[in-house]
């Protein structure tokens, strides 16, 4: 029977009563593997990293994600729970929403669609692809041993393609459809705290921003605003004894391009920590607040903020927020950490094997790739429990002084204790004879595993 480490069994310990007593001791096998495993992250290469490759009941570790009994929104939750209680235990609650392709061919992936591919397209150039468009909520919050803002992956959701929910008989869903779901179950998993969703321009959207705002702890949303937008002035009161339907809105306003055309519009320099990589920036702004009105959407005041480069290295941009009181500072703080989430999708993609699973039925295709990317926030929280007895463990060569670790450098870290786990992969040998190997080549052995993509 193979053994986990302590540290590692206290962390996997909360998702326990999610599972059977059987299938939860195969779901940390997998995991463990999972971990392990370089190249292809499938149920066959975890088994080989955990040394089960001569399991004859191999079957049932593949049953554990197209059969086994389980709810993955359950798993959701406390995973969000364990990264709320170790990241982010006071302060507002910062999420990122977007969406990631997971590239899936072949006739028996029914759920598949022709997207646009955001890793292969450009301004110029469009690409497109077969494949599983995988919309994701993540904790936006501030590791302390790695220096920087990291978006930890809880919460996943398939957005079929038009063509599926139309064979199934199925209403299409949109991509702010979902986003106003799972933004729905993130409010109720967490009553009480100031929860602030940043997303891109494709969730800028009337509806969304009017359910987030009119909920009974309402949700603060941040996204870009088209500078041409339909901005008007609230509306005026009525006056007594007025008759007909209330005015929705007020007098059009001027439009954002028109205020970021004046030179002399008042605007105010401020510096943004963490400013997309960089420590800090120096930036123009320009805010105020209005109401944004389409025909036949819901009228959404909002606060509105202009983004100048004082050394125009990139155009001038604007940011909404349906929290009219907030600050600009804080406001384009809080969205440049949406930026760390497109960091996440591509170290998940080179290091953790997203896209390499090979599994055919939809139960197993619904629940491995946002095991994949929950498990980004599983190797997080594990790094961050031996992070308090270890030393600094960034991998630094002389010709990259890195300042803190990565995300590399944590995977690193818990596998060496995985390996370091004698019981787990070593048993009785029938030869007891000592072969000497120089301590330097051992090392360079172990950090040449424990690196490995």
């Amino acid at each position: 029977m193979r053994t986990l480490p302590q540290t590692m069994i206290r962390v996997l310990d909360p998702f326990a009563p999610l599972f059977s007593e059987r299938v939860w001791g195969h779901v940390q096998v997998l995991v463990a593997g999972a971990i392990l495993a370089p190249g292809k992250r499938t149920v066959s290469s975890a088994l080989r990293a955990m040394g089960l490759d001569q399991q004859k009941n191999f079957h049932r570790y593949h049953r554990v994600l197209s059969r086994a009994k389980c709810s993955s929104m359950e798993a959701s939750r406390v995973l969000f729970g364990l990264l709320v209680e170790a990241f982010a235990p006071e302060g507002p609650l910062v999420v990122g929403i977007d969406e990631t392709l997971e590239r899936r061919k072949g006739p028996k992936i029914s759920a598949k669609g022709i997207y646009r591919d955001p890793v292969r397209s450009s301004h110029s150039h469009f690409v497109k692809t077969s494949g599983l468009r995988w919309i994701c909520v993540t904790l936006l919050a501030e590791v302390p041993w790695a220096g920087r803002v990291w978006a930890l992956p809880f919460l996943c959701a398939l957005a079929h393609s038009e063509r599926y929910a139309r064979e199934q008989g199925k209403r299409h869903k949109s991509l702010t459809e979902w986003a106003g779901q799972l933004l729905l179950l993130v409010r109720r998993w967490c009553p009480g705290r100031e929860i602030v969703a940043v997303a891109d321009s494709s969730y800028a959207a009337l509806k969304l921003l009017d359910r987030c705002r009119n909920l009974s702890e309402p949700i603060t949303f941040i996204s870009r605003l088209r500078l041409d937008a339909a901005l008007y002035e609230h509306a005026p009161p009525r006056r007594p004894g007025q008759i007909g339907r209330p005015r929705i809105k007020g007098e059009r306003l001027a439009s954002l391009s028109r205020e970021a055309s004046d030179p002399d519009g008042g605007w105010e320099p401020i510096t943004i920590r963490g400013w997309y990589g960089a420590q800090q920036r120096t930036v123009e702004v320009l805010s105020g607040t209005a109401l944004w009105y389409n025909s036949g959407s819901p009228a959404v005041p909002l606060r509105w903020v202009l983004i100048r480069d004082p050394q125009e290295t990139f155009e001038t941009q604007a940011l909404l927020c349906t929290d009219l009181d907030a600050d600009p500072e804080r406001i384009i703080s809080w969205f440049v950490r949406r930026w760390q989430m497109e960091a996440t999708f591509q170290e998940v993609r080179q290091r953790l094997g997203f896209e390499t699973q090979r599994h055919w039925s939809d139960k197993a295709i619904e629940r491995t790739a946002p095991a994949m990317l929950a498990l980004f926030s599983l190797l997080t929280l594990l790094a961050d429990q031996y992070m308090a007895g270890s030393a600094d463990i960034a991998r630094r060569t002389a010709w990259y002084g890195k300042r803190a670790p990565t995300f590399s450098d944590a995977l690193a870290l818990v596998r060496k204790k995985l390996w370091a786990q004698e019981a787990t992969f070593c048993g009785s040998l029938a030869e007891t004879d000592t072969v000497k190997v120089p301590r330097a080549f051992v090392q360079r052995l172990t950090d040449a595993v424990c690196y490995a993509a």
